[in-house]
């Protein structure tokens, strides 16, 4: 805990936002079991922000054009690392590129209306180096839990030199006033649990998060579990890879076309909703898509009775934008499975009883959020599922300076709807606290 000559020097810092080495230790001084070679506590005038993917990126720029530094920590090497390193996956919801961009800053000219990957990234790129974000990378944080005595959260941070998870080289504890979530709702890949003999299967098993690209599994008779938009992606860069591609459909799913009428479906959707009740948007979409891709039960993808948008805003779970893979299902070149009864030692028994072998499995299973395991909070995050309790538009914020960005399950919008509104509430908080020497502790009584 600092001292008040320490905290009258950090108080005097504040002021050139730089963060303040307030204690130095040596081997092991962090006290529970880092084991990092060196430990060290840090004051950071503004707040910390935990994540450079699109949400820590945004709400960093948002605060620094409000005049609030922040310090934006990164377990990776790099920003935006799941986007890099997911491969083989295109934007979400292959959206329109007005629908892909973060606050204050637009595409540059020349870029195509749905934007892929490499550009997206390349965008986020450019978008921290114009406002100047520096994340601190191989950062992983180990705990953040509130201090009420002090007032501030306690960030307990392993660093490592090269940002890919090895060997400890430092413990860092940064103490701030205010704590930023931006980790994501995709974190962490989620694999099934509970699937009989799953270990005993002898062929390749990987999550999407893993998978590169079809050409390696050539020949190769290749089952992925999961009928999502990663789960279509997948099975459809196999096909096009020369891979016999067998996809398990377990549930009713809603497959959208990309575009209707030429214009992007997600947009129409949007565009519709502020005229129409969701019901009528629902029915609307259904109807195109019908007239456009046919009926999709035939071919084994039956669709739930509530509309697409509906399912969204309730569950949070998208739609399948089609991309081609519904062509190559209606032809049989991605075949539709039942659900997995079982694992074999080399393949899968479905619940339909029949059998066959598979030289691998993918498992297109989602990914989920980390929160739960790092913040030690009751109130803003769920530890169920590690997403805020409040939905969508009230789960940004929680109590003594904690916020929440990127888990509205509304994509990059909602990732900008936080960044705005997380930054505007910090910034009142940082000139209130500034503006007079008695306000110094009244930020951390603000509540959600």
């Amino acid at each position: 805990m600092p001292t008040s000559r320490e905290q009258a020097q950090a108080e005097h810092d504040h002021h050139h936002h730089h963060p303040t080495i307030l204690h130095r230790g040596g081997l092991g001084d962090d006290g529970d079991g880092g084991g990092g070679s060196d430990s060290r506590q840090v004051w950071v005038p503004g707040p910390v922000i935990v994540g450079a993917g699109p949400s820590g990126l945004a709400t960093a720029a948002c605060l620094k054009a409000r005049g609030v530094p922040s310090l934006v920590l990164e377990k990776d090497s790099c920003v935006a690392a799941s986007w890099r390193h997911r491969t083989y996956e295109r934007l979400r919801l292959h959206l329109p590129r007005c629908f892909c961009e973060l606050p204050l800053a637009p595409f540059p000219p020349g870029t195509p209306p749905y934007p892929t990957r490499d550009q997206f990234i390349a965008y986020l790129d450019d978008y921290a180096r114009a406002f100047g974000i520096e994340p601190r990378l191989g950062a992983r944080v180990r705990r953040a839990a509130y201090d009420a005595a002090i007032g501030f959260w306690r960030v307990t941070v392993d660093e490592d030199a090269g940002g890919d998870g090895g060997a400890t080289v430092a413990s860092t504890e940064f103490l701030s006033r205010w704590l930023v979530v931006a980790t994501g709702e995709n974190a962490e890949p989620a694999w099934p649990e509970g699937v009989e003999g799953m270990d005993g299967y002898r062929g390749v098993a990987m999550h999407t998060s893993s998978y590169k690209k079809g050409d390696e599994f050539r020949g190769k008779n290749v089952l992925v579990v999961g009928c999502g938009n990663s789960g279509m992606e997948v099975s459809l860069d196999l096909c096009n890879n020369g891979a016999k591609a067998s996809m398990v459909v377990r549930d009713k799913i809603h497959v959208l076309p990309r575009e209707i009428l030429g214009i992007s479906t997600f947009g129409l959707s949007v565009f519709l909703l502020r005229w129409l009740p969701i019901r009528q948007v629902d029915s609307l979409l259904l109807f195109f898509t019908r007239l456009i891709l046919g009926d999709t039960e035939k071919y084994g993808l039956p669709r739930p009775k509530i509309g697409p948008l509906q399912i969204k805003s309730s569950t949070g779970k998208t739609p399948v934008l089609d991309i081609g893979a519904l062509r190559k299902i209606k032809t049989r070149e991605i075949k539709v499975v039942p659900a997995i009864q079982r694992f074999t030692e080399n393949g899968v028994e479905f619940i339909d009883g029949h059998r066959e072998d598979f030289d691998a499995v993918i498992f297109a299973t989602g990914y989920k959020s980390n929160v739960p395991s790092w913040l030690k909070e009751e109130e803003l995050f769920s530890h169920f599922d590690g997403f805020p309790r409040k939905p969508f538009p009230h789960s940004w914020r929680g109590k003594n300076g904690l916020y929440a960005a990127g888990f509205t399950k509304k994509g990059l919008m909602g990732t900008s709807y936080d960044a705005l509104r997380i930054a505007g509430d910090i910034a009142d908080q940082w000139t209130e606290t500034f503006a007079s020497p008695t306000a110094t502790n009244r930020s951390s009584d603000h509540g959600a």
